[in-house]
């Protein structure tokens, strides 16, 4: 009887401390999505789980990834400072083999939220480097094509017996392109699986969503309305439905353990779809993201948001929700200082970065405007994208308000460089192997490939990038405008680009 009495009260108080911290955060980062959900007004897409959460937090409309590159993406929204600042300038993995300086371990998300009292972990694609810097106490590991197989695997993790709260980085590699070709598509170029399974197939505890290409009625602007991009757009949508039954799968785990509403959740991706004119490229079809965040501590929600706001505000905004935010100096409270961080590792002495280094965010935190719809947050996004792969160097810098885009095209000279997977993607090569007069979206195939100096867009006339105006003279003085705009904050940023305005 004693045995079962104690064995119930440890029981109870398992389950007290379980949920009993407050202030939990969810980093939910998806690979390659646009804002292709119900909340953004998509009819296509099944997303019943984030349209939920969107309607019971805050959607922002105008979000925007600093660079559509993986790597260098995940880098800024790791730190919260522009990828060509912390060093990550493409990809991490393999020959590419860039890395971010050794001074972000400042700034770094896992490090800062441990620091500010949180328990760390993360289940999915990684994609930085280095692990010192991008360092968190956990690595749950996990199948990052299964969102709902990821949230299983986190469990353990989000209701452990521990009285500090949690901050979870999950990160699938859904709807990436991967997995091989569609054979039993009616084109003659073969449509990418999008990590789905061949023939139908589905992974364990997910329910398909599969997509009849016929029933594809609206296309991305940024693409060509043909049958090719219809079967590819089919196997994307059934892979950001499958992220969606992951999503439903961390309520139910939370709800269950009485955390739901402790627990903020952030949902976004590293930058659009993974489609020529989206990713690798600074158009809006590769730079603007979804972004919902549900904040059970704010009162006001069902929020649809019209600020601007930027990826490198994320780790900003996570570390005041965290508490620990030094919002005078925009820096973490429990400063690192990277010198005395490093001090006597010889290997990372002489990769700390730029003389001087960063001492504040380059973004700023989101958290004080949630629940207020009409409260601005930019005025002025800026873009920043240098590498993909290591063999495609093609630097750009991109000023976008609600007005007007620029985009100047540092290497205007040189044809446009194609990732491997979106050379290769059936919805490219349909049209290219038509010809360079085929259409692409709002451009040509040889426009697509052959870009000018300089990009200027009346976006809030032109949202989909149909007109460049940089040639227009009536437009010669707002594009001097906003060329120094850009040269502003390239200087205050110190890009290293900056130079090229006078040579070259």
């Amino acid at each position: 009887m004693k045995k079962a009495t104690v064995y119930l009260v440890t029981l109870l108080a398992s389950a007290i401390s379980a949920v009993s911290a407050e202030k939990n955060v969810i980093f939910f980062i998806t690979d390659d999505e646009s804002p292709t959900l119900g909340c953004y007004g998509d009819k296509i897409a099944k997303t019943p789980s984030i349209d939920a959460v969107a309607k019971d937090g805050a959607v922002f409309l105008n979000a925007f990834a600093t660079t559509a590159s993986c790597s260098a993406s995940r880098s800024v929204v790791m730190t919260g400072i522009h990828n060509h600042r912390n060093g990550q300038y493409g990809h991490q993995h393999s020959y590419h083999k860039f890395a971010s300086w050794h001074s972000m371990v400042s700034f770094s998300m896992p490090r800062v939220m441990e620091n500010a009292g949180y328990r760390t972990g993360q289940c999915g694609k990684y994609h930085v480097a280095p692990e010192e810097v991008f360092r968190f106490q956990k690595y749950i590991k996990s199948n990052p094509r299964n969102a709902v197989q990821m949230a299983e695997d986190c469990k353990e993790f989000i209701t452990a017996d521990d009285d500090k709260p949690f901050f979870l980085y999950f990160a699938t590699s859904d709807p990436h392109r991967g997995g091989g070709k569609d054979k039993n598509a009616k084109s003659d170029l073969k449509p990418d699986l999008f990590g789905n399974k061949p023939d139908g197939g589905a992974f364990p505890g997910v329910e398909e969503v599969i997509y009849n290409p016929d029933d594809i009625t609206e296309i991305p602007h940024f693409l060509p309305d043909t049958q090719e991009t219809r079967e590819e757009l089919a196997h994307y949508y059934q892979s950001v439905a499958r992220i969606d039954q992951g999503v439903a799968k961390l309520r139910e785990i939370l709800e269950e353990a009485g955390l739901w509403d402790k627990t903020m959740i952030v949902f976004t991706a590293d930058h659009g779809m993974a489609f020529a004119g989206g990713k690798t490229t600074v158009y809006e079809g590769g730079l603007r993201v979804p972004f919902v965040v549900r904040n059970p501590y704010e009162e006001n929600r069902g929020v649809r948001h019209e600020a601007l706001i930027s990826h490198i505000d994320i780790t900003p905004s996570l570390l005041d929700f965290a508490g620990g935010l030094d919002k005078e100096k925009n820096r973490p409270k429990n400063w690192v200082d990277p010198k005395k961080f490093w001090a006597g590792r010889e290997n990372a002495k002489d990769n700390l970065g730029p003389r001087g280094g960063d001492q504040t965010f380059h973004g700023k935190s989101w958290i004080p405007i949630l629940g207020k719809p009409d409260a601005a947050h930019w005025d002025t996004v800026f873009a920043s994208h240098t590498f993909h792969e290591i063999q495609m160097y093609y630097p750009m810098r991109v000023v976008r308000d609600k007005e007007y885009k620029l985009i100047w095209n540092i290497a205007h000279g040189l044809p446009y460089p194609f990732a491997s997977d979106l050379w290769a993607a059936s919805s490219f090569q349909a049209q290219f192997q038509k010809s360079l007069d085929a259409p692409y979206g709002q451009k040509t195939v040889g426009e697509y490939i052959n870009r000018p100096r300089f990009e200027f867009y009346k976006i809030d006339e032109d949202p989909v990038e149909a007109k460049n105006l940089a040639a227009d003279p009536a437009y010669a003085a707002k594009l001097e405008e906003y060329k120094k705009k850009l040269k502003d904050y390239q200087k205050r940023m110190q890009d290293p680009w900056i130079m090229k305005w006078d040579y070259e």
